[in-house]
């Protein structure tokens, strides 16, 4: 690799779904990647992306795929980055570099971080893009165009390979931002953790409203379909992140339960001037992101 070209010889993902998937097709259609090995336990959906393209080879075995790999990329449910990490850095070949798109990244640090031994290098990362959808069938080359990929290095982290990921994720089409791990999950707890907890919850609190014999969810129109829509992903990524990142999510859920009591005050009061006061705030705010 050299300052003016980018390639990754053997790249080996562990969990080939959206965002693996999505990775190895962004660095083919670039040209960035040679051989691409896809790791998992699910036999039918690494032969899916195997027909699709998406790997070159596919195999169960974590250890054997990534032995030779030159950069190794952790896409599991959090929980489970730590024991992947485990299993395959005593057999990682000299040089390998090991990055992973988890949504927190302070306790999946605490879990990978001690765990590193000589010419192994760790590079925390998280690629903030997603879709509802999961498995290789649902990845493509540019869920990461003009998106944002936070990459949290500790004082552990060599320099080439964080440069050899951030290369990585530019050459994927994402901006790179380096923050520590801390801010990373108190961030992400704001503005991606809660709202997966509201969609679940507004679900929840709709499909058993039992006023009626009939299911009301069946006249939900595009508000409710679209401000629900997150609640339809991986429920086994969103019961880990929930876990690892309880103490800045729990803050979060503090907030908003203020802001709701706030609001539903203003509607139980009649108080129509602050009721207005609220949304408009709501829609400043809402208006400035855009």
């Amino acid at each position: 690799m050299t300052k003016d070209t980018f390639y990754i010889p053997r790249l080996a993902i562990v969990g080939v779904g959206l965002i693996g998937g999505s990775l190895a097709l962004a660095l083919r259609e670039a040209g960035a990647v040679g051989e691409v090995i896809g790791i998992g336990r699910g036999l039918a959906n690494l032969e899916k992306a195997l027909e699709l393209g998406i790997v070159d080879r596919i195999t169960q075995d974590a250890v054997a795929g990534t032995r030779e790999a030159d950069l190794v990329f952790l896409a599991t449910p959090v929980c489970k980055l730590g024991e992947v990490a485990a299993a395959i850095i005593p057999h990682l070949k000299r040089g390998a570099v090991i990055t992973d798109g988890g949504s927190v990244k302070a306790q999946v640090i605490a879990a990978i971080e001690p765990l590193l031994r000589p010419g192994v290098s760790f590079v925390p990362g998280h690629p903030i893009a997603g879709t509802e959808k999961s498995g290789a069938e649902a990845a493509f080359a540019t869920l990461y165009h003009h998106r944002r990929c936070i990459l949290t290095p500790t004082q552990n982290t060599e320099s080439d390979a964080l440069e050899m990921v951030e290369r990585m994720w530019r050459t994927a089409g994402s901006e790179v931002v380096v923050m520590d791990a801390e801010k990373h999950d108190r961030i992400l707890a704001a503005i991606s953790h809660l709202p997966h907890m509201v969609a679940y919850s507004l679900v929840n609190a709709v499909g058993s409203y039992d006023r009626y014999e009939e299911n009301i969810l069946e006249y939900s129109a595009g508000g409710f379909r679209d401000f629900t829509r997150i609640a339809s992903s991986d429920p086994s990524m969103w019961r880990d992140i929930a876990l690892t990142n309880r103490a800045a999510l729990l803050e979060m859920m503090e907030r908003f339960e203020h802001f709701l009591a706030e609001l539903k005050e203003d509607v139980r009061s009649g108080e129509g001037e602050r009721l207005y006061e609220f949304f408009q705030r709501s829609k400043e705010l809402r208006d400035n992101i855009l």
